[in-house]
């Protein structure tokens, strides 16, 4: 990246992971991390800080933790003008509600139909569209990009003028996500990688872990990763009798740890509803069959 742009540089690597502490990654933006480490979450949900002067928004202000909502206070170097959210899953947006109360800055995002794993407090106050543009500030400017699949209102937002990209949980650091039908759909969710594979970037600034350098490599490795997986799940799929979902998890997902396999099977389950659309699988019942 150019070092004149105030971006990160290979030369200047991420400084790493910091729960509570304000980070700086570039002249624009600052990360704070959640303390709300897991399973489903890594070392915690990563909040945005970004903007110039005395105008910043906040990208993804993460749980309903009062403390995390102050550190992001008082992390900002002006005004919090504006609140953006990638998707209201409850380790994203609940913090945005407390935020706006403190801060008066309206909500930007996108609602979904779809209620399990939601946020039931995010109201937006703009909906966002693919395309949109938000102006933070002078130098500052985010371009909105639809990218559903692991959520029906999944969003991504490019910093124009770094070229560093938003990617909530679209694209997470040292991981794959979960792809929970009916909101999460794995058609979508490779056809909005692919998309990005068309846009200018510098850097990833995953939802979870630190910044990914060489995007278009990563994304092009999560995508073969995820044909992989289908690949496996073809492969597995009996031909005569029909076998169901914890029957195929075993096989599909053989180097995952059992006690994830419960999780494991949303995936599974994704994959199997995409070769479905394209014949390529058969549902009979609660259980699957290769096609004759």
């Amino acid at each position: 990246m150019n070092e004149s742009r105030g971006e990160p540089t290979s030369s200047s690597p991420d400084p790493g992971i910091q729960p509570g502490t304000a980070v700086r990654l570039s002249r624009h933006i600052l990360r704070v991390t959640a303390p709300n480490p897991g399973a489903m979450t890594g070392p915690g949900t990563n909040s945005y800080l970004v903007g110039a002067g005395e105008q910043w928004a906040v990208i993804d202000p993460g749980p309903a933790d009062d403390r995390h909502v102050q550190a992001l206070i008082d992390a900002a170097p002006g005004a919090i003008r504006q609140i953006l959210v990638t998707h209201t899953h409850k380790d994203h947006s609940p913090g945005a509600a407390p935020l706006k109360a403190a801060t008066g800055a309206p909500l930007l995002g996108r609602t979904t139909t779809h209620r399990h794993w939601q946020d039931p407090t995010f109201a937006a106050d703009r909906e966002l569209h693919h395309d949109d543009r938000v102006t933070v500030a002078s130098g500052a400017t985010l371009r909105v990009i639809h990218t559903p699949g692991h959520a029906s209102n999944h969003l991504c937002f490019l910093l124009e003028e770094e070229r560093i990209l938003f990617t909530g949980d679209h694209i997470i650091q040292g991981s794959t996500v979960v792809i929970d039908p009916p909101d999460g759909d794995m058609t979508a969710y490779i056809s909005s990688l692919e998309s990005l594979l068309r846009e200018s970037l510098d850097h990833l600034a995953p939802g979870h872990g630190t910044l990914i350098p060489q995007p278009q490599a990563a994304i092009q490795a999560l995508i073969q990763h995820r044909l992989r997986r289908e690949a496996k799940v073809l492969a597995s799929l009996p031909r005569q009798h029909p076998a169901d979902i914890p029957t195929l998890v075993r096989s599909v997902y053989c180097d995952v740890p059992p006690q994830l396999h419960p999780i494991a099977e949303r995936s599974l389950l994704a994959h199997l509803l995409k070769l479905e659309t394209e014949a390529r699988a058969r549902r009979i019942a609660d259980s699957w069959i290769a096609p004759n």
